[in-house]
């Protein structure tokens, strides 16, 4: 009972600041570790004793562009593919996060965003969310911090996405960009084993999900526009899997 208390209080500010979105993604897949999920108290437990997320970025530049899915199609520049999204590039830096006092690197090589958030907590969604996909190293496993997005005060993810790629058109460029200030002071995560949310949907990818951030509702506004049918998968069966929950303190 100690240990779902303790998962609550880590669930609970994500529950109450998100806002109900519907939404009909991709149809549901029959492989067993597929994401988003739903997460709840009840598939979450605690472990104290899990190794703590460390976080390696500071500053990098950036390219960000239009991720395009249907380059074959003549008509593709007019039409939003629900995988397509803004994708910003790792230009410089050396960006990367480790687990506990495992010295392996994990890459940071791009992060993106859907909306409406991919993953829900106790059945409730965000505007956006935000995806930060690394890679091991070594073993080349993928790893993803989702980070939810709500409305309020401005945040390094306004200035990223101030100025869209355009689906046919030129890319973005942007200059030192402090990445450590796109994640939350709270280091605590919900994690889990899943997939990618887009095609091909593999898995084997470990999860991270941590609280939410603030954007300003411009650009909310400004993301949904260029993808008014949303960008994002629905939710998968949790086929018996549990959420971690690791405090950061």
């Amino acid at each position: 009972m100690a240990r779902m208390r303790k998962a609550a209080a880590i669930l609970v500010p994500l529950a109450l600041s998100a806002s109900i979105v519907a939404f009909a993604g991709p149809a549901e897949s029959k492989l067993p570790q597929q994401s988003p999920i739903n997460v709840t108290p009840e598939s979450t437990r605690v472990d104290l004793g899990a190794p703590k997320l460390h976080v390696s970025y500071g500053r990098s530049d950036l390219l960000l562009h239009y991720d395009r899915k249907d380059a074959a199609d003549p008509n593709g520049c007019n039409v939003r593919h629900h995988e397509e999204s803004e994708k910003a590039e790792i230009e410089s830096g050396d960006p990367y996060i480790t687990l506990g006092t495992d010295p392996t690197h994990w890459k940071l090589l791009q992060f993106h965003w859907h909306t409406p958030s991919e993953h829900k907590f106790a059945g409730h969604g965000f505007p956006l969310e935000l995806h930060l996909v690394h890679e091991n190293v070594t073993t080349k496993q993928l790893a993803v911090i989702g980070i939810p997005l709500r409305a309020g005060a401005p945040s390094t993810v306004d200035t990223v996405l101030a100025r869209l790629a355009p689906e046919c058109g030129a890319n973005v460029h942007l200059s030192q960009i402090d990445l450590n200030t796109l994640l939350p002071h709270d280091r605590s995560t919900l994690r889990y084993m899943g997939s990618l949310t887009t095609e091909p949907f593999t898995e084997g990818v470990r999860w991270f999900l941590m609280h939410d951030k603030t954007v300003t509702q411009a650009t909310i506004d400004r993301f949904q526009h260029l993808f008014p049918h949303g960008n994002s998968r629905e939710v998968q069966p949790l086929n018996g899997r549990t959420v971690t929950a690791v405090p950061h303190s």
